[in-house]
């Protein structure tokens, strides 16, 4: 009406680029790989159209502790470029290979042993709700119950029978480790037609029943495969260190001396074999009084933390002598799953996470040299 042209021209909206992306989110750390998510490859699948920006960030595992505060970082980082209305960040995980298992395990990324220098020290129960609560983050998880003369997995995690076998094409036989907790189980238990019968077995035989189990089972695809060892340094520990490219081996310790000296013994062994020690644990390590919440240390505390010091290995977090582990170990049921929102749930938690982020870390050192950090 006025005699006014209206502007077609160009638009003085921003440009978002993949450059000024990749600029802001190169600004978050991994704290545990210690280099920013970018260079690291995390970013995958960016897609950018006009004002919304999409991508997937891909961890390294699926425990990752910190994986809330990374996709917070991203939406805020990249929401603040300007000219961006969207943002749509997928957090996916994609756990690394220490190495190929080979015909043995074609389908399992890392073989992780769980050991102790000697009996007592709750590796067993320790193995169980690591594997459940790394199952729990969405890690596909087995465990191996290779202590030949006492298994005792099958109990912890309420299981029973025998295993279902499936012919292979080959004309072999594998056994299909059944399920509990969303975790796969092997265990010589379940082959005994008398679980109350002692296995009396020759080392040799120790070393055969083991490769066996691993061999013999259609494990299908893992993220982790835990196998919790005999006690000591014997034939199943030769077996497993020379046979399979281990990942690494956790440690579990109680904190007074006299368990402490022999733990270090065994974390010598496996140094001496060429095994990763991915971390020492502590079990049993306090107890919480229930009346007047006075903590007691009634087997010495701090033991396996100043050990690992010395050691220069990762210590990756102490256990609290409780009740409630006991309980739930009787029932069948991992304190893990039965209670996840205990303080005796969330030190598993804790430690399963550490433990995941040491078997990424030692990933990455293999081609790279990011340095180890002890979580």
């Amino acid at each position: 009406m006025f005699g006014l042209r209206k502007n077609n021209g160009p638009s003085n909206k921003p440009v978002v680029t993949e450059e000024a992306v990749l600029a802001a989110l190169s600004r978050i750390q991994d704290p545990d790989l210690r280099r920013d998510i970018v260079a690291l490859g995390f970013i995958k699948d960016l897609v950018i159209d006009g004002g919304k920006v999409s991508f997937k960030v891909e961890l390294t595992t699926p425990a990752c502790p910190v994986k809330g505060e990374m996709e917070r970082q991203s939406r805020e980082f990249v929401g603040a470029i300007p000219g961006v209305e969207h943002v749509d960040v997928q957090m996916t995980a994609q756990v690394r290979s220490m190495g190929a298992t080979g015909q043995m395990l074609p389908g399992v990324r890392n073989v992780i042993a769980i050991a102790s220098g000697k009996g007592g020290v709750g590796k067993s129960t320790v193995s169980a709700n690591l594997a459940v609560a790394l199952a729990m983050t969405g890690a596909r998880v087995g465990l191996l119950d290779a202590d030949i003369y006492g298994p005792s997995i099958p109990g912890l995690l309420g299981m029973s029978g025998k295993p279902a076998v499936k012919p292979m094409p080959s004309g072999d036989q594998m056994f299909e480790p059944p399920v509990a907790h969303g975790v796969k189980v092997m265990s010589l238990g379940f082959l005994l037609d008398d679980p109350s019968q002692p296995v009396i077995w020759r080392g040799p035989m120790v070393g055969s029943g083991i490769s066996q189990l691993l061999s013999q089972s259609d494990w299908g695809e893992l993220d982790y495969l835990l196998v919790d060892l005999p006690p000591g340094t014997g034939d199943a520990t030769l077996t497993l260190a020379q046979r399979i490219p281990l990942s690494g081996v956790v440690i579990v310790s109680q904190p007074q001396r006299v368990s402490l000296d022999i733990a270090i013994k065994a974390l010598k062994a496996f140094q001496s074999l060429k095994v990763r020690i991915l971390g020492v644990l502590e079990n049993m390590s306090t107890f919480v009084c229930d009346d007047c919440g006075k903590e007691h240390h009634i087997f010495s505390h701090g033991g396996a933390r100043l050990a690992a010091e010395q050691l220069e290995v990762p210590f990756l977090g102490d256990i609290p002598l409780s009740l409630d582990i006991c309980e739930a170990s009787d029932a069948g049921t991992p304190v893990v799953s039965l209670k996840p929102d205990s303080a005796q749930a969330q030190s598993f938690m804790r430690i399963a996470e550490g433990l995941a982020a040491q078997v990424s870390i030692a990933s990455l050192r293999q081609r790279t040299t990011i340095p180890l950090r002890a979580v």
